[in-house]
């Protein structure tokens, strides 16, 4: 009898490679033709059952669509810089913070309206949730300005 642990010989596995894509388009041009494919088939169905003049109206936008579709392929996003992006990164950081005080603004006139029996404490209490999203909300734009800024 033989107790020896009998080793085998494993070989090694064979490095497989992956065929390249066949399809070499552009990511905005994958997007224009799967939301086409979604919006056409989409009207197609709806159209029937609707009243002629929303009828008209989703036509006209679904064709709006296409052609905003066709114009927005044509980017190349790799030609986008850096310095193109930062206007827009503020202005998306200044809608943060805007949207954030707005929506503090709206939650205590809502708070003072319906629950004016409240204390400024028990108002925090009661609601403090929603108060804690619209912080957090403009803290957010805050540090997207602030990183704009920082920016060489």
């Amino acid at each position: 009898m033989d107790f020896e642990p009998q080793t085998t010989a494993r070989t090694s596995s064979q490095n497989l490679e992956f065929a390249p894509p066949s399809d070499t388009r552009k990511p905005l041009e994958l997007l224009r033709d799967t939301e086409a494919l979604l919006r056409r088939s989409t009207v197609a169905t709806i159209v029937p059952v609707l009243p002629p003049k929303a009828r008209k109206n989703l036509q006209v936008a679904s064709s709006v669509a296409e052609d905003s579709w066709k114009v927005l392929a044509k980017i190349d996003l790799d030609k986008i810089s850096d310095l193109e992006l930062q206007p827009a990164r503020i202005r998306v950081g200044l809608s943060f913070i805007g949207f954030g005080a707005l929506m503090i603004v709206v939650l205590l006139l809502y708070i003072n309206t319906l629950h004016p029996e409240l204390n400024p404490v028990q108002q925090i209490g009661k609601y403090w949730y929603q108060y804690i999203w619209f912080v957090s909300l403009g803290i957010t734009g805050l540090f997207i300005v602030g990183r704009e800024a920082m920016r060489p």
